[in-house]
């Protein structure tokens, strides 16, 4: 038999299954990430290969009535036992029905993550056609999301988690740090009705600068830093894996990456973690291979803006935007890394910085401080000067 890889992946995988149990077999390759995964699900992990107990045989009578019971057409398999349960959310409100939002509500309503889904946009009939549209598509996706659109804010009452898309996109040749006097603006409007309507809400910022929005966000809400997340590493984190896979030539769901720090120049793709089926980046490719993979990390947003002209990425913050909201609701384990008011993890305090998290129902849970090189920690702590420089201006 060929030997495996075992990822992150597969412990989630079996802890889901209710498997508490892996047998390593000589030559399987275990990740490092899945080692911790296992330490925090408690799946064990043994080796093999193990003794099988011998099958007991039954007699003929037995298999007969055996037989009969399950040709009972009241008879159905029994369902496997879930170490867990997916929650699903209550009510999502997106505010910005522009191509993210939109994918948003796509995404959650056919895979049927929110009981209730409520678009809002400025642009009147906007989010209205777009609520009618994917409720028609119900009939087709089986969705059983309620879902409605709208002009007012008012529309974010009872959000248990909100969405924030609204704001100016970047056009081409303008930076996140142009959008910052632009979209405050609109974040503190936002803001203003989450807390009035919504004070429990954990809430979701995309709007760019997305660190600088995300204080933005805390201050006018004056919410608990675990209430308000931004999602960038989830979407940069992605991009990266993306890059390493096709420059190693490799699927995807072979690369195990993460990228940490700002949503913009200040970006830190973590290297030292990263691995291409298990292994260290440098058995598959050549240092500066590896550094055109970061760089194509960093400018990843900017590409898309230079082709479409007039806007920016859609489908790939929306699925990354659905990869937290899945965390929060337990139907993904492990850390993802978000935007984070930091009190001391990694030696930051008073500025928001993507770094890993554990979220749950609440938010965020914990900030989980992973081993990282010396020049990664530093790229870290440049980051949050740079972002507190830009919100001083």
């Amino acid at each position: 038999m060929a030997a495996r890889v075992i990822g992150s992946e597969h412990i989630t995988d079996a802890a889901q299954r209710g498997r508490r149990t892996i047998e390593i077999l000589p030559g399987d390759i275990v990740t490092p990430t899945a080692r911790e995964s296992a330490e925090r699900l408690r799946v064990r992990l043994v080796d093999g290969p193990l003794e099988r107990p011998v099958a007991i045989e039954a007699d003929g009578a037995t298999a007969a009535r055996r037989s009969l019971y399950r040709r009972n057409p009241k008879w159905t398999s029994p369902r496997p036992h879930s170490a867990r349960s997916n929650s699903k959310i209550s009510r999502l409100a997106l505010v910005g029905a522009g191509g993210v939002g939109t994918a948003v509500a796509h995404l959650a309503a056919s895979q049927n993550i929110a009981s209730e889904i409520a678009l809002i946009d400025v642009v009147p009939g906007l989010a209205e056609s777009i609520s009618l549209d994917l409720s028609h598509a119900s009939g087709i996706t089986g969705s059983q999301a309620t879902i409605t659109g709208g002009t007012s804010l008012s529309l974010v009452a009872d959000a248990q988690v909100v969405v924030v898309t609204a704001g100016r996109p970047r056009t081409p040749g303008m930076s996140r740090a142009d959008l910052l006097q632009i979209n405050r603006r609109v974040v503190r409007q936002v803001a203003e009705a989450v807390r009035t309507s919504a004070p429990n809400a954990v809430v979701i910022v995309v709007t760019n600068p997305l660190d600088e929005m995300t204080v933005e966000m805390l201050r006018a809400t004056q919410f608990p830093r675990n209430q308000v997340l931004g999602m960038a590493g989830t979407l940069d984190s992605s991009r990266f894996r993306q890059a390493l896979a096709e420059a190693a030539g490799v699927a995807a769901a072979d690369v195990d990456a993460m990228t940490l720090g700002s949503h913009g120049d200040e970006m830190a793709p973590i290297v030292s973690r990263a691995r291409i089926r298990g292994r260290p980046l440098t058995d598959y490719l050549n240092a500066d291979a590896i550094q055109a993979c970061v760089q194509n990390a960093i400018t990843g947003g900017g590409q898309v803006v230079a082709l479409r002209k007039t806007g920016s990425a859609a489908l790939a913050p929306a699925h990354a935007i659905v990869e937290m909201i899945d965390h929060m609701r337990g139907a993904r384990a492990g850390l993802v890394p978000v935007s984070i008011m930091m009190e001391g993890e990694y030696g930051i305090e008073d500025v928001v910085l993507g770094v890993p998290c554990r979220l749950g129902l609440t938010g965020m849970l914990e900030v989980v401080d992973i081993p990282l090189e010396d020049s990664e920690r530093e790229k870290l702590q440049a980051a949050a000067l740079a972002i507190r420089a830009r919100l001083a201006d």
